[in-house]
């Protein structure tokens, strides 16, 4: 029983960290800010609902394949935040002439 309940909050509070980084991508007023929300919320939310599945799989080669899903993406989310800022930043987006403009256009 203690189980399952833990579950669920995991599995909410990663749903709920994964609305979160939605409503960040739809509300941020450039790119970097909208990167920056999108990353961390649904990593973050990725987490907390692959481990909450973990508890309800048990141990079981599904737990062990979870492990290895919450791994690659331990690794790749964070790999393809940067890969985003670089090319932004070789496209000749800086973050402090776009967060200018966007913070005027916005007034």
């Amino acid at each position: 029983m203690l189980i399952d309940i833990g579950s669920w909050v995991l599995l909410s509070l990663g749903g709920f960290f994964v609305f979160v980084g939605g409503v960040g991508v739809l509300r941020m007023p450039n790119l970097y800010t909208r990167m920056h929300a999108a990353s961390v919320t649904d990593t973050m939310g990725a987490i907390l609902i692959i481990v909450g599945i973990m508890l309800q799989a048990g141990a079981s080669l599904a737990t062990v394949k979870l492990a290895a899903i919450l791994l690659f993406l331990l690794l790749t989310s964070p790999t393809a935040s940067n890969a985003l800022a670089s090319a932004a930043l070789l496209a000749g987006l800086r973050p402090s002439e776009s967060t200018a403009a966007d913070t005027e256009r916005h007034q």
